[in-house]
């Protein structure tokens, strides 16, 4: 795929997740600290949408039934059942976020 730049990384307000479509994928863009996070934004249990959900720190928790996501990796972290969501390396371009993905 194309590198496309999603939003400017100054746009995007720590513990706020942001929804970003790339073609036909919807990637949820996180922000910790200075560094950004791109995953999936379908939870692995039902589907909810992890962009509506509240983040604390490097965990996001799905709106619908509260799994909670690394954004680092995509990893659940609870319930911990093994479960994960697509994790995308994010690169920033002259202020741009910039998600890696195959």
């Amino acid at each position: 795929m194309k590198p496309v730049t999603v939003a400017r990384r100054d746009d995007v307000q720590a513990g706020r997740p942001r929804l970003v479509t790339v073609e036909d994928t919807r990637l949820v863009i996180t922000r910790v600290g200075d560094t950004v996070y791109a995953c999936a934004d379908a939870c692995a249990h039902k589907g909810g949408p992890l962009s509506e959900g509240k983040q604390s720190g490097t965990r996001l928790a799905c709106p619908w039934h509260g799994w909670m996501y690394d954004v680092r990796t995509g990893q659940c972290t609870f319930p911990g059942r093994g479960a994960a969501v697509a994790a995308y390396p994010v690169r920033i371009e002259a202020g741009g976020i910039v998600p890696e993905l195959p």
